[in-house]
């Protein structure tokens, strides 16, 4: 393993970005992608889902995509973990990790830029752990129950 405590990036012209901060600015672009499209799935899911029966005499309608969210646990402190349809799992950096990997950044923009995202990544994860917590609370309540009575 790399000795953490040296710098071994390039010197990068004030204008630029070094290879390695571009590519932290993918996996947290991505990572926020992945984030927006699972509270996106996980609306649509609740949606696909609401006219479906349940019970051992209904049909099985829709099998949900093999990358879909099903659980997330942990919280922002102690690290997430992101279970999917078929079987994988995820398991973002912490809280104190991420804020390391942001220190490291060139200029105080970027730094910033890289805390925000990181802030939204867990907002978002602990919104998704909710909405799951809901979609789980309202499929049990069976068919022909009214969202807002």
């Amino acid at each position: 393993m790399p000795d953490t405590t040296t710098s071994t990036r390039p010197s990068v012209p004030s204008g630029g970005a070094s290879r390695r901060t571009r590519s932290r600015r993918r996996v947290v672009a991505g990572c926020i992608g992945a984030t927006a499209a699972a509270v996106l799935g996980t609306t649509l899911v609740g949606a696909a889902t609401a006219g479906v029966q349940a019970g051992p005499g209904a049909a099985r309608a829709w099998t949900p995509p093999a990358d879909t969210i099903v659980e997330v646990t942990g919280d922002a402190a102690n690290g997430f973990s992101i279970r999917r349809f078929d079987g994988s799992t995820l398991h973002p950096p912490t809280d104190s990790e991420a804020a390391a990997e942001c220190s490291e950044y060139d200029t105080e923009v970027q730094v910033a830029v890289c805390n925000a995202e990181v802030e939204t990544w867990y907002r978002d994860l602990a919104d998704l752990q909710v909405a799951l917590r809901w979609a789980r609370y309202d499929a049990g309540r069976g068919p022909g129950h009214r969202l807002h009575s």
